[in-house]
């Protein structure tokens, strides 16, 4: 296990390629946006993707979710490698069947996905092989976990089994509010089946950052920093979502917090999923809180954050198809992986109403004249294109608009210009993506942190 690779490139990689990425949100037009950079790939599908994908890729009317229609357009068309992107069809085994068929496939099988599929799992793992984590009990009915919580401190974080799109997450600051989650959660099933299962952790105190790593189950080899920005309103108020933003480097996370991340959390984890039979070959994703006693896992992935893809990949160098390969045949060790030094800023920018209800079918405008500033690309997440050739709504978070720049600064000042001459119907974003990037914690381990500053985000 290493986390600087060796000098060697790997030679021999396959040319012309036809490549197929399973998904439709802004993740995976950031994923096809970088393969379409390879001089390697000759055809790039997407399926089901989006209105914007639709200008790098072919877009294939194929469910995430459909194992045989994957299997079976990939059969048809001599698909040379398929990157499966989202957590539900890794979770179903979608990585499987098509390894099992002989095409190659980018993501851990069904066993390893449940890293992210059951935070039961997760946590037991943690638990089991002393990484890092809150401190949790896990309930399978209401009744006893209200006793529970009757006498528990508060705020306290309530967490759904399953997979629930980034929205399984309830924090309660009391026990009326923690109550009414259960209720909704093992209740109302607002989560459906993944709400079988309940874990109600302690509540950490700190600053989150997210990092995503490449592993082939021996190696891995952690990507530039990120922080996500979770709830819907300024200031991380309100409901949790899917991401409404996210910056490029953490400012918080010093090769020094990385090394005992690496030490504590990185390879334990990959060695823990050895020893357990569940050998990880994708991204793993580490959702971490920087507490007074040093990192802790909040939660794993087992694919690539959204909208942290939307800030990692501008930063690499690479051509990715190379590291997908190398990851595959376990060859991870022979690539030296690049970043560029800057930043990188992305502001979502979400149908009114979203996480709750929301309307679709309003015109986007304005992204031409975003696209025409310097250092600017716009992701989409919930687009459709019409036969008009305009590109209306389709889904909760529509478009991630990200900046590079030399500086954290300069990048949100720049993403804040391109949101400024974007338009469309009952837009909402947040205003104040890597205004504060952190929290200042108290402690011994705090202490040898050097604070920053917050950074001032433009008026929109």
């Amino acid at each position: 296990m290493i986390e600087k690779m060796t000098d060697n490139t790997t030679d021999n990689m396959t040319s012309n390629m036809k490549i197929l990425v399973i998904g439709s949100g802004g993740r995976e037009h950031a994923i096809v946006k970088k393969l379409s950079e390879s001089k390697k790939v000759s055809k790039l599908y997407c399926a089901p993707g989006n209105g914007g994908i639709s200008q790098l890729a072919e877009c294939i009317d194929i469910d995430a979710l459909d194992i045989d229609g994957m299997v079976d357009f990939s059969k048809k068309n001599s698909i040379d490698l398929v990157v499966v992107a989202p957590e539900a069809p890794l979770s179903k085994g979608m990585a499987d069947a098509l390894n099992n068929i002989g095409i190659r496939a980018f993501g851990p099988d069904a066993d390893a996905a449940m890293i992210e599929s059951s935070k039961v799992f997760s946590k037991n793992l943690m638990k089991k092989y002393n990484i890092p984590t809150a401190a949790y009990e896990i309930f399978t009915d209401s009744n006893s976990a209200l006793n529970y919580l009757k006498s528990s401190k508060y705020p306290i974080v309530i967490k759904a089994d399953g997979l629930a799109a980034g929205k399984g997450v309830i924090i309660a600051n009391n026990y009326n509010e923690a109550k009414a989650a259960f209720s909704d959660i093992m209740g109302n099933k607002i989560f459906g089946d993944s709400g079988n299962k309940v874990v109600v952790e302690e509540f950490l105190t700190g600053t989150e950052v997210s990092i995503l790593a490449f592993t082939d189950g021996k190696t891995i080899y952690p990507m530039v920093s990120a922080k996500d920005h979770k709830k819907i309103f300024d200031n991380d108020e309100g409901p949790n979502t899917g991401g409404m933003g996210a910056i490029s480097p953490s400012l918080l996370y010093t090769k020094e917090l990385a090394d005992i991340c690496m030490k504590k959390i990185f390879k334990p984890t990959v060695d823990a999923m050895n020893a357990e039979n569940r050998k990880f070959k994708g991204v793993l994703f580490f959702g971490l809180m920087i507490t007074d006693e040093g990192p802790k896992v909040i939660e794993y992935n087992c694919r690539f954050g959204d909208p942290e893809t939307q800030v990692v990949l501008p930063r690499l160098k690479n051509d990715l198809v190379d590291i997908f390969e190398a990851v595959i045949d376990e060859k991870l060790d022979s690539i030296n992986i690049e970043w560029e030094d800057n930043a990188a800023a992305c502001v979502v920018m979400a149908s009114g109403g979203y996480p709750g209800n929301y309307e679709k079918g309003y015109v986007i405008s304005g992204m031409e004249d975003a696209l025409k500033l310097k250092d600017i690309y716009v992701y989409h997440a919930g687009t459709k294109k019409t036969m008009d050739g305009e590109f209306v709504t389709d889904g909760g978070r529509v478009i991630g608009v990200t900046a590079t720049g030399g500086n954290l600064g300069e990048a949100i000042e720049k993403a804040y210009e391109a949101v400024g001459k974007i338009f469309f119907k009952d837009a909402h974003f947040r205003k104040d993506i890597g205004k504060k990037l952190y929290s200042p914690v108290e402690g011994s381990f705090a202490e040898k942190i050097t604070v920053f500053p917050e950074i001032e985000t433009p008026n929109i």
